[in-house]
């Protein structure tokens, strides 16, 4: 089973939640920080809106926040974020193979909903796995135990696409394989992201079989 992540590594759209971040607070008249951004960028929807709550002594409620996020990117993922180079080309090169083919993301079901039905990828997967429905953030060493049993296979046989470099050690210390797919937000960590994985690309165009010539 080959099992992807959908932001920053089929689409591009990491940089997208920074600039969410920074227009959330700007209306609030505050200013991010790396530390706050170190964290929410590798929690699920809710522990997130949880942790922005509490870090920045908001009055908004968890679900306030969340609904506001959600109003800041749905235009973007329904309309403007691109797809990593490769992506495409790559899921039809599976599906031509007849490999198994799941996604597994930390991003909103809506949003995530919008961004496949835009690029048609819907058919492509045999299971759509949100960690938000799970409750476990992707780094939870729980995490890839519980998505295996609910797509009913083994670590063992399965392959995770994915650009966060806690979620493939995560991944790989479950049993998986696991392959680095090259993001900008995680530039300072591809050293570590590389490491960790059975195999790094900077893109998933390297992944791509070259048709032989006649």
């Amino acid at each position: 089973m080959y099992i992807f992540d959908l932001d920053g590594t089929l689409i591009d759209s990491n940089g997208l939640w920074v600039d969410v971040d920074v227009e959330f607070l700007t209306r609030r008249g505050l200013t991010i920080t790396a530390e706050y951004e170190a964290v929410v960028a590798r929690s699920i929807f809710p522990a997130a809106a949880q942790f922005t709550r509490s870090y920045y002594h908001l009055p908004d409620t968890p679900e306030e926040i969340m609904a506001e996020w959600e109003e800041l990117a749905a235009h973007h993922y329904r309309d403007l974020v691109p797809l990593k180079p490769g992506a495409e080309a790559f899921l039809r090169q599976c599906q031509r193979e007849g490999r198994p083919l799941s996604l597994f993301t930390a991003c909103r079901p809506r949003l995530c909903q919008l961004a496949l039905d835009r690029f048609g990828f819907t058919p492509l997967f045999r299971h759509i796995v949100y960690a938000e429905a799970l409750g476990l953030d992707k780094h939870d060493p729980r995490c890839f135990a519980r998505l295996c049993q609910l797509m009913e296979v083994s670590p063992q046989q399965c392959t995770l696409f994915d650009d966060n470099p806690d979620n493939c050690a995560t991944a790989v210390a479950s049993g998986m394989a696991a392959v680095g797919v090259y993001d900008p937000l995680y530039a300072h960590r591809k050293a570590e992201l590389s490491a960790c994985c059975t195999r790094f690309v900077h893109s998933l165009e390297e992944l791509l079989c070259i048709p032989a010539h006649r």
